[in-house]
C-alpha cells in the first residue's frame, strides 16, 4: 500500500517522516543504508516514531515484545526495558517439532531470540498505569513457549541504541508461537530452561530465570507503558518476556532451533524478505 508520511498540523512531522521511511522498507523487504532522520534523543521520540508506524502498518497489533535496557543506556524515564508491536500476520503458530519459514531483511538486522510469551486471559483496564507483577499475572491465561524473530530494515539498530529500536516497532519482526506449558503457574521459574541452535551450533543458553527481575516483572512493564501511551493490553494478546538465551544473529539460509527442555522444542528457518512478504 502507498505510504504517506504527511502528519497533522501542529504536530512534528519528523516522527511521521521516519515512520514512512521504516514502513516502506519493511514492506518492500529492502534495507535502509541509515537512519531516516536524526536520531531519537530520549524513548518518547522513539515512541512517537513507532506510533506514527503502526498507524500506517496496514495490520492489527495481537500482541507485544518485551525488551530489557541495559542501565549504561537508559535515559531519563526511567525505563528499563522498551515494548514493540507483534501484528496478527506475523504471528506463526506452530507445532513442536515442525518448522516455518520467517522473512528476514537481507543486509539489515536480523537475530532469533528464544522467548516464554503470555496470553492474557482478560482486558486490563485502561486507566491503570502502575503494575506490580502479581497483578499483571493474574491476567494471563497461558504461558507459551516461542520465537522471537527480531529484525529491522536498519543493520545497526541495536548499535544505535534503544531509542532507534523502539522506533521501528522494537526491532521485531515476527513471532513464532509454540504450545502452553504446563503447570507454569506451580513450577520455579528456574526450571523453565531453554537453548538456542543455530544450524545445529549451540549459541546460548538460559531460561526464564534469566529474565531480569522474572516473567511478571516483564509483563507488568508492558501493561504500563501501554497503558500510558492510551494502548490498553486485551484479551488474548500475546506479550514476550526478553531474549531468555541472548540475542542470536541470523542469515537467511540458516536454520534455528530452540530446545525447551519438557516443554518441546522449535525450529524456523529464514528466508529473504521479498516485496510484501510480510505485509498483510
Amino acid at each position: 500500500m502507498p505510504v504517506s508520511a504527511a502528519s497533522p498540523p501542529g504536530t512534528d512531522p519528523a516522527p511521521a517522516a521516519i515512520a514512512a521511511r521504516f514502513v516502506q522498507a519493511r514492506q518492500a523487504g529492502q534495507a535502509l543504508p541509515g537512519f531516516p532522520g536524526a536520531v531519537p534523543q530520549d524513548l518518547a521520540a522513539g515512541y512517537a516514531c513507532q506510533d506514527a508506524a503502526i498507524a500506517l502498518w496496514p495490520d492489527r497489533i495481537a500482541g507485544w515484545k518485551v525488551g530489557y535496557i541495559a542501565p549504561d543506556r537508559r535515559d531519563g524515564s526511567g525505563d528499563d526495558r522498551l515494548v514493540g508491536p507483534i501484528f496478527s500476520r506475523a504471528v506463526w503458530p506452530q507445532a513442536v517439532g515442525g518448522n516455518v519459514d520467517v522473512p528476514v531483511f537481507v543486509g539489515g538486522f536480523a537475530a532469533v531470540e528464544a522467548e516464554y510469551v503470555f496470553r492474557l486471559g482478560a482486558d486490563a483496564p485502561g486507566g491503570k498505569t502502575l503494575w506490580t507483577a502479581e497483578e499483571a499475572l493474574a491476567l494471563v491465561a497461558a504461558l507459551h513457549i516461542g520465537i522471537e524473530t527480531a529484525g529491522s530494515p536498519l543493520a545497526t539498530i541495536n548499535v544505535l541504541g534503544p531509542t532507534v529500536v523502539v522506533s521501528d516497532f522494537g526491532n521485531n519482526a515476527g513471532l513464532v508461537l509454540g504450545p502452553e506449558i504446563a503447570d507454569w503457574r506451580r513450577r520455579a521459574e528456574s526450571s523453565l530452561a531453554c537453548e538456542t541452535f543455530i544450524d545445529d551450533r549451540s549459541v546460548g543458553r538460559g531460561g526464564a530465570g534469566s529474565v531480569p527481575g522474572g516473567l511478571g516483572a516483564a509483563l507488568a512493564f508492558a501493561l504500563g507503558r501501554c497503558a500510558r501511551r492510551g494502548l490498553p493490553l486485551r484479551a488474548g494478546m500475546l506479550v514476550t518476556t526478553g531474549a531468555a538465551t541472548g540475542i542470536h544473529d541470523i542469515l537467511a539460509g540458516q536454520q534455528a532451533r530452540i530446545s525447551f527442555g519438557a516443554a518441546g522444542e522449535l525450529r524456523c528457518r529464514a528466508v529473504p524478505a521479498l516485496s510484501d512478504s510480510i505485509t498483510p
